[in-house]
């Protein structure tokens, strides 16, 4: 069984018929078990929320994404804080940095993604990192804001390890979603207490960095998402992505980590259910 670890059935750009036609092909698919609804800003996250309340399969996080935070203020970061306490959100996120696209300025990704950082503290819930040509920035941010901490870490139950990873037992609960950084920093990330996040473009042909993570990090540490209708997998790149194509990204991991589908599946839908602290009905 799959499990989409962040995607947005909550897209803005989405008809009602399309969004209708997106969620009636999960509960179509036997593969499919759970998906996150992602939160981008307070609509979505109201929007994500709604959609976990109504589907079984369905969980939301709440947060607001690095692109959107120029129109954050204390008001939204009130009422994103309600949406989180309800009973089916698991995460703030996605928070982080984005100096890709720079839709926010540089000075508001930084002040409100301390700020979420230091909400999910407060509300002790897992979070949901997004960050883009920000590596560095975005590490030394978490460290500093005790994402990290071992508090933090005690809120939550140690982990399963792995060879080579043996004191990486303690779990903060951070998912850095899509990651698009290098293998060392994704060994770093699993070491201080983060789960890593695969996406489609570990499919793309010339991609040999995402592959190099995949190869790196144990299989302990991994989750597979889709960032549905973004980042399209090998072979449907060029049209918009759906929940259910989290398989094609699953197969290619398993092919990269010479295992077999069906347990790379098996192990990223308890290491997501784990980091959602989701348990089945």
């Amino acid at each position: 069984m799959l499990f989409d670890a962040h995607e947005h059935l909550n897209y803005e750009g989405y008809t009602e018929a399309e969004r209708e036609a997106v969620i009636q092909g999960v509960i179509d698919d036997p593969e499919m078990a759970y998906v996150i609804d992602a939160g981008s800003d307070l609509s979505d996250s109201m929007l994500a929320a709604d959609h976990a309340a109504k589907y079984d399969w369905c969980y939301a996080t709440a947060g607001c994404h690095p692109h959107e935070v120029k129109d954050m203020d204390e008001l939204q970061l009130s009422m994103l804080k309600t949406i989180a306490k309800k009973d089916k959100v698991k995460a703030v996120g996605e928070i982080g940095l984005d100096y890709h696209y720079d839709l926010s300025p540089r000075d508001d990704q930084r002040e409100w993604f301390r700020v979420q950082i230091r909400m999910a503290n407060e509300l002790k819930m897992p979070i949901v990192i997004h960050c883009r040509e920000a590596d560095q920035e975005c590490m030394d941010i978490l460290k500093e804001e005790q994402a990290f901490s071992e508090e933090r870490k005690s809120w939550f139950p140690k982990r399963k390890t792995a060879p080579g990873f043996e004191k990486a037992d303690g779990d903060a609960r951070v998912l850095i979603h899509c990651f698009s950084g290098s293998a060392e920093m994704a060994e770093q990330y699993v070491k201080l207490g983060a789960t890593i996040s695969i996406c489609g473009p570990v499919t793309f042909k010339n991609n040999r960095k995402t592959v190099e993570v995949v190869e790196k990090i144990p299989a302990e540490f991994l989750t597979v998402e889709t960032d549905s209708p973004y980042l399209a997998p090998e072979p449907k790149r060029g049209g918009r992505n759906k929940p259910n194509y989290v398989a094609y990204t699953a197969r290619r991991v398993a092919v990269i980590k010479k295992m077999e589908y069906e347990d790379l599946c098996d192990i990223t839908l308890e290491n997501a259910k784990i980091f959602y602290g989701i348990e089945d009905q």
